[in-house]
This record gives C-alpha cells, structure tokens and sequence, in this order.
C-alpha cells in the first residue's frame, strides 16, 4: 500500500487536546491535531478454552517482511509527527534542556587509568566528539600515549555505533572487539594487531560482542548467536587468520531458557563457560594454557541451584544458593569440584545478601546488600581477617570497579549518591588509605549543598515496608504543590540502587522531587524481594508502586495532580500496569521501550529472549500462568476509561522489547480511552533498546522526556 494514501488513511477525524490544568499554573497550550489511529485487522487467540481478538497484531509485522511491513512503518511515522506537532510549542523548552545537559558534561575528559599486565588503560573524549578514544600507556602514566581504537572514526557515517568487549592478548600484541552498527544487539568481533595498526581479516560476525583469548595468544572463544531469536546458543573457538566459518563448536546449550556466556579468571589460569537462566546454573572450565582441550564441567547442574565460580591461587570458591536464599560462599580443590567436596567459607544470613566476590592474590573483596545497601567487605586471605569499608551517607551506591589486575593490594571502587557525583577511589587494602582518584565534574558548577536527599520506607497492601530513595532542591516545602517524578524497575532481581545524573538537576532545579521506589521483583532487600515480585507473585510489583506514589501523596510530598510515574522496558512494563491499576494516582507518565504486550510475547518463541524469561514471568502456554499473566499483562487490560497524560519512547530496531508492543499499546490506548489527555508514541527509527549510541545523542530524548514533564506542570523555561 502506498505511504502517503496510508497516511490518509491514520490521519482521522479525532482530536486531542489537554485539559487538566493545575491550580495558579498557565496550561500549556497542546495544538488540537488529529491524533493517527491505527488500522483494525481482527486476529484471533484461542488458548485455554480463552478467545481473544487482537484489532493490532498486524503491527507485528515489521521484521516478518509480510504484507503489512510498509504499513507498520507508516503508522510509526505518522506517530512521530503526531509527536512532534503535539510537542512543538515546546521546542525552546527542549533545546534549553538539552543545552543545560550538554553543558553540564566535561566535553575534553578522560578516564581513570587502571593497570593491565604492564598497561594503563583508559578512554578520553574530545570536545564536540560524540564518542571516544581508548587508549594506554606503557609502564608509566607519563609514557607516550597509544591510541588503541578512535572509536570516533570508526562510528563516522553510521547513525548508530557501539563498540565493546575491549578484549586484550596475553601479550598485549592484539586486542579483539565487537562492533554493533545496527542497535540489535548482534555484533562482529574484529581483532586488530597494535604492532602493525591494521585489522585483521578476522571478521566473526553473529556474536554477543565479547570474547575470551587463551594463553597461546591465537585462539579466542566467544558467544554465537542465533540469527532469528537472538538467543546465546553457542560457544565457539577461533583460531586467528582462519575464516570463522570453520570455527569449532565447543559447547551447544541445548536449553533455551539458558543464557550462556565465556569469561577468564583474574589470575590467567582457566577459561569459563557458563550456562545460566533464572533458577539453575552450570560452569564448564578449562585450562588456559590449553586451548583445543575438553571442557571440564565444574558441577552438573541442580534443579533450583545457582552457583558461580572464582579461581584462587589454590582453590576455587563458589558463590551458590544452594540451601541458602540469600547465597552463601564454598571453596573447593582444582582437582576435585563437585558439590560434595564444597567446603562452607561464608554462611548464609537472613538478613545479608551475598551478590558477588572479586578476587586478588592476597585478598578477598565480598560484595554485599543489608537493609537494601551495598556493603564490601575486605577480606585479608593470608590472615584471615576481615573489615568493612565505610561510606558515610543514608543511600548511595557502590561497587567494585575495573580491577583487572590480580596482583596487586589496591582496590579500584566507585561511588555515587542521589547527591553525590560519580567518583573512583583506590583502597589500599593494606593500609585501608582511601584515595580518591576522579569525581565526576558537573560544568558550571555544583554545589552538593544546596540538595538534599532522603531515605523513606512506604507500607504495601500486605504490610510488606517499600524503601525509597528521593532527591530535592533545597527551599523544597512539603505541602502537597510540589511535582515529583517516582522512577521504578522492579524485575530480574535487579537493583536499582540510587545514583547521582548532572541531567537530572535540570529537573531538580525547576522544583521537581526524584524518587526511587525499591519495589519487589527487584533484589535490595535480599533474594526473597525478588522471589516475591516475579512469577506468581508479580502483581506485588505493581502494588508496591502504587503503594510508594500514594505514601509520598499522604506524606504531602505531591498530589496526584503533580505526581508523574516513570519506568523503561520491565518499568514500562510497570508503567502499563499502574495505568490500568491507579490512573487516576498520576498526572502524566513516562513508559520507555515498554514491555506491555506480555501474553502475546511470552507465547512467540521466535521473538528474541522470549524463552529464557519462562522462569521470570511463566509460560502461558501453561493454564495457570496464561490466566495470571492476563490478568496484569498492559495491554490485555486496557478499558474505556479515563488515563493519565503518557509518553511512550521505543526504538524499531529494539532487540529485547520489541517496537510493536508499545505500538500496539499506543493504538489500542487510542481506541479505548475515555479521557482527552495527551498520548504521545516515539520511534527511534534508526536505534534499538538503548537508543542512541552517542554520548550526547541520546540527552535529546531525555529533553523529550523532560519538557512533556514539564509542560504539564506549566513550566515552559
């Protein structure tokens, strides 16, 4: 069909226009342009003696290369320029914004040199450079520089660009990297010899990006991936200057709703290959000094037992939560790795998440979360002793950062607050001498002083108590008048720790709260936060949101009339469920590449990811879980009433939500609703799940994102 007579056809009749004005506050004044609705093509889902009729699968159909692929694109176009008509009076706002970010960010900068077998690497930028050199430094911080990769050069001409996986030789003579032109996550590894400046003709493409050299510095393992799902299905050996068509398979994961990965010990000696998915884990491993040997399986795997390994000087640990919710530490011998000679180091704690353990020659650095903050503990191994590092606020987060060097008594850690820059420091493990080595400079200046944060608990429906985390400009007054954006993520056990953005003071300083709900699903409070909001229980993660919103309204905080909701990919999946849960808690919502369409999704195995989520949502194809996922799936439950004000963002190439969920979202939002607020889509034609790849880029859609915020405040400066 052609493009412009399909255009007609989305251009109808219906008119939207903004009519909830906040008290004393100038309205914005919203263009009265018709809104695209989206052709109707009945298809049928009959599924556990369930019928239902989807008017919007054919939006599916991009990728397919069907019939109605142009008639996708057309729509998502026409949405664009719905947007960006809608959006117009905004403009000025928008591009003051993002002059403000911009502004905000050290153009000329340069990374925290860390130590590499006798390098100092570390990335800068230039001024009116999108993206970056990665560069080192023999022996010496004052030895000439070498310009490793210009990654500015390499992304000239692409719309997007994402080089990663920076991966060197044993003998520092040739550094292997991946390359993604296309947002789809499918990369090509390259291999370029630094004595020579020229790449290789080892060109692998279809891979996840990274890789794992042997120590014969010619044989390198990486990750294959299926074409079609995207699914980590191979681990393959390549042997340099040979055509990757010839590579060796030397594990194929038979389970799809396994990921699979390859990774090397600190110390050199072994090479991982690790199979994991939400319940059970397994670690193949094999010598480094013997590339074309036999994976070794470390311990079969358990049903409902994860575990992962570390290589020491003399042993391995193991981090497993095997009779241990909130995992716990083992060692065992090189020589003998089954379960049954795993001996217990550190015990598992009720209140004391174990998440992860970084290993030094003589020292030991445990990662830790109690009461939902992180905690490192320092453990001396030839002692046996043991200390906390201590960082002094009420919320913040921290983490291990690039410690590639095995030998060695420093500790590269970063740290960051709601109010407190990026910042690195060396720990002197020895001495515990703290040194900070960067903090993020916000140009134009900050003053830490003039924010204030703060750490609140709300009481979900089952008395379960919600942490948040929240941020203000100070002369803030609880008196209900005040707009608050609340941000959530709630899935996969992931946390979402608070941390400082120079963008955000764009927010702050026009009199806006940020707040951080810690809902289940995620893991701040231990492994049962996220055992409690996944699967069966899932609908706690939409509860405790609403729970959090409604805590910080009672609390004078806001009023439903300035509070905002926002969440990307499973926090759009959120956003699409407090919508139909609450509407009527929130002014406006952000949904960012929203995962909303859950039933239709879960039950297409050759959507990428979709089957290695079975153990986080359920398979519908099973009648208990088909009945619970419908019941909160987004946009199962749309209904003829009244909605917030929502911007929906995605990106047509998005490998892990695909573009038609929040397409189909958006066009079945339009036919439903009863109200006469704004629903906005945006497509990043040309980007995927992360959108755009250049380090300024992507502050145009935050400024989108921002001014719709703003403007239903009446804030249009």
């Amino acid at each position: 069909m052609d493009h412009k007579f399909y255009y007609l056809l989305l251009m109808s009749t219906v008119t939207t226009a903004c009519t909830q004005e906040k008290p004393s506050q100038a309205a914005f004044e919203w263009p009265k342009a018709a809104a695209p609705i989206a052709l109707t093509k009945p298809h049928v889902r009959v599924l556990h003696g369930d019928t239902v009729v989807d008017n919007y699968f054919w939006l599916n159909d991009y990728f397919k290369k069907g019939p109605d692929s142009a008639m996708v694109v057309a729509y998502l176009e026409a949405e664009n320029k719905y947007t960006d008509t809608m959006m117009k009076g905004s403009e000025s706002l928008q591009s003051k914004l993002f002059a403000e970010m911009k502004g905000r960010i050290k153009e000329q900068d340069e990374s925290v040199p860390y130590l590499k077998n006798g390098y100092y690497y570390y990335t800068r930028t230039e001024v009116g450079q999108q993206y970056f050199k990665f560069c080192r430094k023999k022996g010496s911080l004052d030895a000439p520089e070498e310009v490793l990769l210009d990654v500015d050069k390499m992304a000239e001409g692409y719309p997007y660009y994402n080089a990663t996986g920076f991966n060197m030789s044993p003998d520092n003579k040739l550094l292997a990297y991946g390359v993604d032109t296309v947002s789809r996550r499918q990369y090509t590894i390259h291999v370029k010899d630094l004595e020579t400046g020229t790449i290789l003709a080892d060109a692998i493409p279809g891979t996840s990006g990274g890789s794992v050299w042997a120590n014969d510095n010619r044989t390198l393992f990486y990750t294959k991936n299926n074409p079609a799902t995207l699914l980590t299905e191979k681990v393959m050996r390549h042997t340099l200057h040979a055509d990757s068509k010839v590579d060796a398979v030397v594990y194929h994961e038979s389970d799809n709703t396994n990921y699979i990965g390859v990774g090397k010990a600190k110390s050199g000696k072994f090479i991982y290959l690790y199979s994991g998915g939400t319940l059970s884990s397994e670690v193949h491993y094999l010598n480094a000094d013997d590339p074309t040997g036999v994976f070794k399986v470390f311990q079969p795997r358990m049903k409902d037992v994860l575990y992962s390994v570390t290589a020491l000087e003399d042993r391995f640990l193991i981090v497993t939560n095997q009779h241990a919710k909130n995992f716990k530490l083992m060692e065992c011998p090189f020589d003998h790795t089954g379960i049954a000679d795993w001996k217990e180091v550190i015990p598992h704690r009720e209140d004391v998440l174990l998440e992860d353990v970084d290993e030094f020659k003589d020292f030991l650095v445990i990662s830790e979360r109690k009461n939902g903050l992180i905690q490192l503990a320092i453990r001396n191994l030839g002692e046996g002793s043991q200390h906390y590092l201590d960082f002094g606020e009420e919320a913040y987060t921290a983490y291990p950062a690039a410690n590639p060097e095995y030998n060695t008594t420093i500790l590269r850690y970063g740290y960051t607050s709601l109010t407190t820059p990026s910042s690195t420091y060396d720990y002197d493990m020895n001495t515990h001498e703290k040194t900070l080595r960067k903090q993020q400079e916000v140009v134009g200046g900050y003053n830490v002083a003039d924010y204030t944060t703060e750490r609140l608990y709300a009481t979900a429906e089952d008395g379960t108590r919600v942490p948040i985390s929240l941020v203000y400009k100070k002369g803030f007054k609880k008196d209900g008048n005040a707009p608050l954006l609340l941000y959530g993520y709630g899935s996969y056990g992931a946390t979402m720790d608070p941390s400082f953005s120079s963008g955000r003071l764009s927010l702050l300083d026009r009199g806006f709260v940020y707040a951080i709900a810690h809902i289940r699903g995620g893991q701040e409070m231990g492994r049962q936060w996220y055992d409690d909001g996944k699967m069966m229980n899932k609908i706690n993660t939409f509860t405790d949101f609403i729970a959090c919103g409604q805590f910080l309204v009672d609390q004078r905080y806001t009023t439903p009339a300035h509070l905002y909701a926002q969440g990307g990919s499973a926090g759009g999946l959120l956003m699409g469920a407090v919508s139909n849960m609450a509407p009527e808690l929130w002014h406006g919502i952000v949904a960012q590449v929203p995962f909303v369409d859950v039933v239709n999704t879960m039950l297409d195995e050759t959507i990428p990811l979709t089957t290695n989520e079975y153990d986080e949502w359920g398979n519908p194809n099973d009648k208990e879980a088909y009945e619970y996922i419908k019941s909160y799936s987004p946009y199962e439950n749309i209904q003829a009433k009244a909605y917030p004000h929502i911007l929906v963002t995605t990106g047509l190439h998005d490998s892990q939500v695909q573009y038609f969920e929040p397409a189909k979202w958006v066009a079945k939002l339009r036919a439903t609703k009863t109200d006469n607020n704004v629903l906005l889509l945006k497509t990043e034609m040309d980007y995927g799940h992360g959108g755009a790849s250049g380090r300024f880029d992507y502050l145009q859609d935050v400024a989108l994102e921002y001014s719709f915020l703003c403007v239903l405040e009446g804030i249009t400066e």
